[in-house]
């Protein structure tokens, strides 16, 4: 079996329109995804844009970021084994990200 990460993209100001109880709804649907018997790891990143670090003329240079022009943020991701990207697809399609109007990006790990 290879691991393959799913990256979940979102626009953060979706989430506003929900209600706390469809929020608490939506929480209850992600934490049973992470039980599925082949996630190995999820983490949700926090709030903040972060940094971003590129080479500029041989010297770091630091923005926040890391996509400012753009609406939709890496919200989170998890850890799965399938045997192809076929699989790693087909076990991704059920995440409730994509109920919720979110992007999910499936890419395999390397060496695996």
């Amino acid at each position: 079996m290879s691991q393959f990460v799913l990256l979940l993209y979102e626009i953060p100001s979706g989430w506003q329109k929900l209600s706390p109880e469809e929020m608490q709804k939506a929480i209850e649907k992600y934490m049973a995804w992470t039980k599925k018997p082949f996630t190995r790891a999820s983490q949700r990143l926090a709030a903040d844009t972060g940094r971003v670090i590129r080479s500029q003329n041989g010297r770091a240079r630091t923005t926040d970021g890391p996509y400012s022009e753009t609406k939709e943020v890496l919200g989170g991701f998890y850890t799965i084994e399938a045997a192809s990207y076929d699989e790693a697809v087909e076990l991704a399609l059920d995440h409730p990200h994509l109920e919720y109007g979110g992007t999910i990006e499936v890419r395999q790990l390397h060496g695996s």
